[in-house]
């Protein structure tokens, strides 16, 4: 029993560390706090923020439960063993080993730590040159993406959408709710370049296209991102939106520009000008803090313009002609399995790049 009880010492040692580095406790008295506001009925006089709160809740509830009911089994098996003789040792041995298992795997949590993990997250696809190839190359990306959001429980929330003229898509935005979503999706975030035989050319030659994947982290308020108003400049134009009797009669469209770093972003889907001006302030924020990370910068102030990645950073190939292969230029990791990738399964490079980050 000896070397068991030297087991789970070591098992609580390594428990309580990464407990305290993940900050469950703090997270464990904000919580409690959250279910107190959002049982007063009174919240739910603002049904927005109310909500806001409850997907909070929910989502402290994900990170922190896991890590309480181990800390219980901890407990409860120190007991049991101090009091326990050689007949049980098989199955504190198993619950141990059970034990050892959950944390390993709970521990992975350590990977997402970083400021903005927690958060939700904007998926921004863009087809790059090449025409209807590159359209149709981007809209396979988005299938792709939207499969392994359902299979993780993301919800999607489709923000802009502007199809190709014969097939895919020039571009979409999705707004991706989860726990952690941001932390798991910041691995996408980059150029994906394909290579196949083209359906569109009537030769059917090889074709290289290039997709332009953006992942931002949802940010909803000036509280972490603080953009100075004199730095930005807004427009309004007509909006093309939804259809209907407001279609092109007001300027409910907005283009926000941040003039230091010169990024701008266009919303014209919401119903109208302050719901589409809301949207592109929250993905503008998103955007600088997304250069701040790439940047390693102190704050927005410390941007240098024209630095952002976009473009110039490829890091996935997927080859479907003269072989078949999907590899992570990062990495390193790939897989010859090209149609389980594009049906969603990208679960193992983004473990691989989690691993190395």
């Amino acid at each position: 029993m000896q070397e068991l009880e030297k087991r789970l010492l070591n098992l609580e040692t390594d428990f309580l560390s990464t407990y305290e580095k993940l900050g469950i406790s703090e997270k464990l008295e904000h919580l409690h706090e959250l279910e107190k506001q959002v049982a007063e009925p009174e919240i739910w006089h603002d049904v927005k923020r109310a909500t806001e709160m409850n997907q909070e809740v929910a989502r402290l509830t994900s990170e922190v439960e896991p890590w309480e009911l181990l800390k219980t089994q901890i407990n409860d098996l120190k007991e049991l063993i101090s009091i326990s003789d050689e007949d049980l040792k098989t199955e504190i041995e198993g619950q141990i080993s059970a034990m050892e298992a959950d944390f390993s795997e709970n521990r992975k949590a350590l990977r997402l730590t970083g400021p903005y993990d927690s958060k939700n997250a904007i998926v921004r696809i863009t087809s790059g040159a090449g025409g209807t190839e590159a359209m149709d190359w981007a809209g396979m990306l988005e299938r792709m993406y939207l499969r392994f959001f359902e299979r993780k429980g993301f919800k999607a929330t489709l923000i802009e959408r502007t199809e190709g003229e014969e097939a895919g898509i020039k571009t979409a935005v999705y707004e991706i709710n989860g726990p952690n979503a941001y932390g798991f999706l910041k691995s996408e975030h980059g150029v994906h370049r394909l290579v196949r035989l083209s359906p569109f050319n009537a030769n059917n030659l090889r074709q290289t296209s290039f997709a332009l994947v953006e992942v931002l982290p949802v940010i909803d308020s000036d509280t972490d991102i603080q953009i100075d108003e004199k730095d930005l400049r807004i427009d309004t134009y007509h909006s093309g939106g939804h259809g209907g009797q407001g279609v092109n009669t007001t300027n409910s469209a907005v283009r926000i520009t941040h003039l230091p770093t010169g990024i701008a972003v266009a919303i014209q889907n919401e119903r109208n000008f302050h719901q589409n001006k809301e949207r592109a302030m929250e993905i503008l924020r998103g955007k600088l803090a997304q250069m701040v990370l790439e940047q390693n910068a102190e704050s927005i102030d410390k941007l240098r313009a024209g630095e952002s990645a976009g473009w110039g950073q490829q890091i996935r190939n997927y080859v479907l002609q003269p072989y078949r292969l999907v590899k992570d230029t990062r990495t390193g990791f790939e897989t010859t399995d090209t149609d389980a990738v594009l049906d969603g399964g990208i679960d193992d490079f983004i473990e691989k790049y989690l691993d190395l980050s």
